[in-house]
């Protein structure tokens, strides 16, 4: 009974371990290929439990996921110009027909790495060699993308492969070709700064100078009104001083002589020779002109 019991526990285990030879999963992230005696004879591209000949059969994964290729260090290319340009991408790519990824590359994602760069590097440098550092660089890099997907997409499905993206991270000028470039841009900023410097010179002494004309002009201007405005204040004195006149010229010339005398004997070191007779001491003298 114990020796039967035995075999029973014996053929269990063995079976539990050809069950378990038998049986493989594949993950959703994951292709699997069936090899039997180095033949490919079934191809799992659905998650879920699969069964297989024990010993015999050997099982290789794949990654189903969407996989990246980014260069460490930027490609030198040449532009219609004749100028060098270094281009830094990356490739987003995925494995669709596995079977054919096994017979290309022997499922090896190294050697369909360099395959699909050497595709786009020589895309790449087809299309750059067509276009100028402006095209490259801003003016059609978008087409340029394009055009390099579906020709890197067309030559990877001969692998197995859908490329699914390519983009360009960064375009930028070597850098002796950047000093040159930046050295232009300088000088040509300085240029235009000093045509915008003279232009403002220009226009400061059109400004100054019709500032200058307009105080001369003021100047006149007021200088004219100040004279007519004194000379009809003179005419007014000369109207008014010739109407009091008139009205008493005894009073009027008696008013005269004071003035004069006032101003005349300000001083008192002052010394005039007159002769007493002169007229100028006309008032000084009594009624009958006596003194």
């Amino acid at each position: 009974m114990k020796k039967n019991l035995g075999t029973l526990l014996v053929v269990l285990i063995i079976a539990l371990v050809v069950a378990s030879l038998a049986m493989f999963t594949v993950d959703q992230r994951q292709y699997a290929v069936v090899f039997r005696l180095g033949e490919i004879v079934g191809v799992k591209t659905k998650p879920g439990l699969y069964f297989k000949a024990p010993l015999i059969d050997r099982v290789r994964y794949f990654d189903g996921r969407i996989l990246t290729i980014d260069t460490d260090e930027p490609d030198l290319f040449l532009t219609s110009e004749k100028k060098n340009v270094l281009v830094d991408s990356f490739v987003k790519w995925r494995i669709v027909d596995v079977k054919q990824y096994y017979v290309s590359v022997g499922g090896n994602e190294q050697r369909a790495r360099i395959r699909l760069m050497q595709t786009v590097n020589d895309s790449l440098r087809a299309e750059f060699g067509k276009r100028t550092i402006h095209d490259v660089v801003s003016g059609e890099r978008d087409q340029i993308m394009d055009i390099m997907r579906e020709k890197a997409d067309t030559d990877a499905r001969k692998i197995g492969v859908q490329v699914i993206d390519v983009r360009l991270k960064r375009v930028d000028l070597p850098q002796e070709v950047s000093d040159s470039v930046y050295g232009r841009m300088k000088a040509e900023r300085e240029r235009v700064a000093k045509q915008l410097r003279s232009l403002g010179t220009e226009e400061s002494e059109k400004i100054r100078a019709d500032a200058d004309r307009q105080r001369e002009v003021i100047i006149a201007e007021a200088y004219r009104d100040a004279q007519r405005i004194k000379g009809e204040g003179d005419a007014k004195a000369s109207a008014i001083y010739a109407k009091a006149f008139t009205e008493d010229p005894d009073f009027y010339a008696f008013y005269r002589s004071l003035d004069a005398y006032r101003q005349t004997f300000t001083n008192k070191g002052d010394v005039m020779v007159l002769d007493p007779s002169s007229e100028f001491f006309k008032y000084m003298r009594g009624a009958g002109g006596k003194r």
